[in-house]
């Protein structure tokens, strides 16, 4: 779940001072001055010193303006050259996601602690308990050999003083397809083939240190660009992300710039049509079971985890792709932005649909809002489409897919929602494959669904809250 932290709120004010720049054209010359603005001297340091602080910020900044650093001569390059750079569309980062090596902390390997708390008691139960004897006792308190420590977990589970703890390593802990472990430095390191882009890991390194390539000069580049048609098309989970109205928002985000904003729920519509079509198909067809495919995160799973289960994927396309459509046939020579939570939108859009020009998640958003003053509870409503129901804004959270599915076939089929991608379900999916729990399954990456993307502005309990406001009206 999604908690607000101050890496988290670092990494939105970065953003924020980066799209005030560029709305000033300022950010060649000002960009320099934000490290120092935000960690001025008179501020009690998060590391050893401010200037060590500071350091870590440029290497942000830099994350941020698109760039991957890669060795140290980078730091002889000042933050204007690489602003000029990102300007010029000379930011060459490659990955979607990154490690921020100066900011990553290299915390210790994962491993069972046992704290000041253990008595020595006569009992020893983490003793006499554990398998591989790595447990012996000095100075009449419990100690762990990391050497011989399996990590089952037995000692924590029997310690009446609970007084072994587990102290992980939070990115890889979250980690549903362990795609991520230590460089020799110890600092971490994604590995690309296993990544199935979640954003778990982003969403909970307490340093911050793991960024998503940011669009926002791109964006900026062409509400700005006189001759160019930019069209924005926000993901239903929009409306549980501010407190106005789904017209309030979408004027908000029309305000921006953006010569027009067209829902995703539009294209939900489509996908709602298109895979309740597939699903009957395969049914006749005396398939077991079929689940959605909207979820990026979990197509990617299936993929390069799971291969066993693609033949029960679904093959209609998310509600992204077929809003994107909508919009290139009304708008044939306009710029697409979709606009989410999702970091493995990212990747879905670079690889599989030329349609949508750029990403935009929520954060970057917010941070334009932010820095063009705009308040979508005091904006104009714009009218929203009579075509889109309850059930495509419904998309936004987990059980929206399936309810929009049973809205279409009716009552006649057994249908599951999974939500999120822990060990559990991973299994539960897998041996879905010789023995289905459910006919349609609805699978999503994120616990709670997309309005708890990590991507996200709101935590889930008050988006959840927004968007049944939302689907009431």
């Amino acid at each position: 779940m999604l908690y607000d932290n101050f890496a988290m709120l670092t990494k939105r004010e970065l953003l924020i001072r980066i799209v005030k720049l560029l709305k000033e054209e300022n950010l060649v010359n000002g960009v320099k001055y934000i490290p120092v603005e935000m960690r001025p001297k008179n501020k009690r340091p998060i590391k050893c010193c401010v200037h060590k602080d500071r350091y870590i910020l440029k290497h942000k900044i830099i994350s941020i303006l698109g760039f991957e650093i890669t060795d140290e001569e980078i730091d002889l390059i000042p933050l204007s050259e690489f602003a000029q750079k990102a300007l010029d569309n000379k930011n060459t980062k490659e990955n979607i996601l990154s490690v921020v090596h100066e900011a990553c902390s290299a915390c210790m390997q994962s491993q069972y602690f046992v704290t000041n708390m253990c008595r020595g008691c006569e009992g020893r139960p983490c003793l006499m308990n554990c398998p591989k004897a790595a447990i012996s006792f000095k100075g009449g308190k419990a100690c762990i050999t990391q050497e011989d420590c399996v990590g089952c977990g037995l000692c924590s589970k029997v310690c009446p003083y609970h007084a072994i703890v587990y102290t992980p390593v939070p990115c890889e802990d979250v980690c549903p397809v362990k795609a991520i472990t230590k460089s020799e430095d110890g600092t971490e390191h994604i590995d690309k083939d296993k990544c199935i882009y979640c954003g778990k890991c982003m969403q909970t390194c307490p340093y911050g240190a793991i960024m998503e390539r940011s669009k926002v000069i791109d964006v900026y580049k062409s509400i700005t660009a006189p001759d160019k048609k930019i069209i924005a098309i926000p993901a239903p989970a929009i409306y549980g992300q501010f407190n106005a109205t789904p017209g309030q928002i979408l004027s908000a985000i029309k305000a921006i710039g953006f010569d027009d904003v067209v829902e995703v729920a539009l294209g939900a519509e489509d996908t709602s049509r298109n895979e309740a079509a597939e699903f009957l198909e395969r049914m006749e067809e005396g398939k077991p079971f079929m689940t959605t495919s909207c979820c990026p995160a979990y197509v990617g799973w299936v993929d390069k985890h799971a291969p066993m289960v693609k033949p029960f994927v679904s093959d209609t396309r998310s509600p992204m792709v077929y809003a994107a459509r909508r919009v290139k046939e009304q708008y044939p020579d306009a710029e697409v932005v979709f606009i989410g939570p999702c970091l493995a939108k990212r990747y879905e859009a670079e690889m599989y649909v030329p349609e949508v020009d750029y990403v935009m998640s929520f954060e970057e958003l917010g941070a334009f809002m932010v820095a063009y003053d705009i308040n979508p509870e005091t904006c104009e409503e714009l009218p929203l489409d009579p075509e889109v129901t309850k059930f495509a804004r419904g998309y936004a959270q987990a059980g929206g897919v399936r309810n929009a599915i049973v809205e279409a076939v009716g009552n006649g089929y057994t249908t599951l929602s999974i939500e999120g991608l822990d060990k559990k379900n991973q299994t539960l999916l897998k041996t879905m494959v010789k023995k289905p729990e459910a006919q349609f399954v609805e699978v999503m990456a994120c616990d709670g669904g997309c309005v708890n993307g990590p991507c996200s502005l709101a935590p889930l309990t008050l988006a959840k809250r927004q968007i049944k406001k939302a689907l009431e009206k």
